[in-house]
């Protein structure tokens, strides 16, 4: 017999719509419509004409022929133009595919055929890159739609029939959007940077898009009206999804085409800006500017940075210029950051070192995120709750992506035992704050013993000299492996091997001690990444 709240109870229209995060953007037009939404260069756009320019892409697009679950490919800067995209594909059922800018031509014409792009909207700066992808794609033969930054000379040339503010010219700025008709549905389409092999491509939902979107706000602590700069690549995650997340609370994108000291300075200090995010990468660029550079802030910026933790003399050079750093942690597969270091206002008492050992944590869960742990991968048991036990970082929840485009047999070995597997290996303290130790394919073993890269890299970063440092495997007849380091030396410091080796045997066990030391530019990925399989291929010349 069905019970009383089971009768009569269904859902309709008026008790139930799909989540997505476009209806953010048609909330802020009509609540802020004269509120500035993007700043570029000269160029400012209210939520009114940001509203209005998103129905037109959408209803061009969808005159072109795009429909439910047909892709659209963008390779933009930090530009309007994508910012346009992440509402305006979705609004004629589109799935949006943002594009590493700095990826080869080979990848970027793998990752069309793969999700067999219809739309190609791209940037005349990467047109030599995209004119080769395109002679060597084997069967996506997409329309190409030119964006000609009005605000910057980039170079390059015009590869379409047609440029951006031409193509959506002929929109209609009161184009009846979809609502998705299941929150389920795909959103976009991210494809990860693969070190061996091709990408996959992470599959988001609206419903993820819109959750993660609010949980950013939460996390970020974001007051109505914050003004955001765009340090972090838009086409990283959907720009870890603070398009959409800018729209719930009326803020302010002010793009930046290219992340440079001066123009970072500039920006924080004319468009008080509130909030930023970006790898380890970008704090370097905005404390090693040049004093000239530099400008005086009279309001304290968040910075948000995931990756490796900063370094405790990093965290006060950046406190001492009026940033408050906040560490987050996530993978693609998670819309990005799904974990934060969750600050408690009783540790600001601890000695500076406690304080440094809190700070290196990756944290707790995002709001958004139902379930995080770490996890014994062969009993699917969680590891004890003591801080030294290793086991992998697990996910559960509605910003786990839907899956691997075209890959099941990825997507099921990702999910098994009903989590998402990162990869990443960690331990669980007794507050229940996560931190990691390793990628599972990043673990030293030498002579038997496990030995974890990041905390070799710890202690390296603990030096003042020290800028950057990575720490991978370089193979031993003897002992198997042995660590060897990578440094990047602070400019105007002065570093020697004999050094490195004392400072790692005051800080570590003898046998953690790097036996091989390489100070070198550390290969990076366009979201500041060390490329750590670059790096094990030049340990094994060392």
């Amino acid at each position: 017999m069905a019970r009383a709240y089971e009768v009569d109870l269904d859902k309709n229209a008026a008790n139930y719509q799909p989540l997505t995060p476009l209806t953010f953007l048609a909330r802020s037009a009509a609540v802020y419509p004269e509120h500035t939404a993007i700043i570029h260069g000269g160029l400012r756009y209210s939520y009114k004409e940001f509203y209005a320019r998103a129905r037109k892409l959408a209803s061009a697009l969808a005159a072109a022929g795009i429909a439910h679950g047909d892709t659209v490919s963008a390779m933009l800067a930090n530009t309007p133009a994508m910012l346009e995209a992440h509402y305006g594909v979705p609004m004629c059922g589109g799935v949006l595919n943002t594009l590493n800018t700095r990826l080869d031509a080979q990848v970027i014409a793998f990752s069309l055929d793969h999700a067999e792009t219809k739309v190609l909207i791209t940037d005349r700066e990467f047109s030599a890159t995209v004119k080769e992808a395109l002679t060597l794609t084997k069967s996506a033969k997409p329309l190409v739609i030119d964006y000609d930054d009005p605000q910057f000379d980039v170079g390059g040339e015009l590869l379409g029939d047609m440029e951006y503010e031409a193509f959506i010219a002929d929109g209609d700025a009161d184009f009846a959007w979809q609502m998705p008709e299941d929150e389920w549905r795909a959103i976009s389409l991210n494809y990860t940077s693969g070190t061996t092999g091709n990408p996959k491509g992470v599959v988001y939902h609206h419903r993820g898009a819109y959750l993660l979107a609010q949980g950013n706000a939460i996390t970020a602590s974001m007051q109505k009206h914050p003004v955001y700069l765009w340090t972090l690549p838009m086409f990283h995650c959907n720009g870890w999804c603070f398009p959409w997340t800018l729209s719930v609370i009326g803020g302010t994108h002010v793009c930046l085409r290219w992340v440079r000291a001066d123009a970072i300075w500039q920006a924080l200090a004319e468009h008080r800006v509130t909030h930023l995010c970006g790898a380890p990468i970008v704090m370097a660029t905005i404390l090693n500017a040049p004093d000239d550079d530099k400008r005086a802030l009279d309001h304290v910026v968040e910075f948000f940075t995931a990756a490796a933790p900063p370094p405790e003399a990093v965290l006060a050079a950046m406190s001492e210029a009026g940033f408050n750093v906040t560490h987050l942690y996530g993978l693609t597969e998670t819309y990005g950051p799904a974990v934060v270091n969750d600050w408690n206002a009783a540790w600001d008492a601890l000695p500076p070192g406690e304080r440094a050992t809190k700070k290196a944590r990756q944290g707790v869960r995002y709001a958004a995120l139902e379930g995080l742990d770490v996890i014994d991968p062969e009993t699917m048991t969680p590891v004890p709750r003591d801080g030294e036990t290793i086991g992998e970082v697990m996910f559960q929840g509605n910003i786990v992506m839907k899956g691997y485009l075209k890959n099941p047999a990825a997507s099921a070995e990702a999910f098994g035992g009903g989590w998402f597997h990162s990869g990443d290996l960690g331990v669980m303290h007794p507050d229940g704050y996560i931190q990691l130790k390793d990628r599972s394919k990043d673990i030293i073993i030498s002579g038997g013993e496990n030995i974890s890269s990041i905390e070799v890299e710890d202690a390296l970063y603990k030096h003042p000299a020290v800028q950057a440092a990575a720490v991978v495997a370089k193979p031993d007849d003897r002992w198997g492996e042995t660590p060897c380091a990578f440094i990047e030396v602070r400019p105007g410091a002065e570093l020697s091997v004999d050094e490195v080796m004392a400072h790692c045997r005051d800080n570590l066990a003898r046998f953690k001690c790097p036996r091989h030391v390489v100070f070198a530019e550390l290969p990076k990925t366009s979201t500041g990444k060390i490329q750590k399989f670059k790096l094990r291929e030049m340990a094994a010349d060392v």
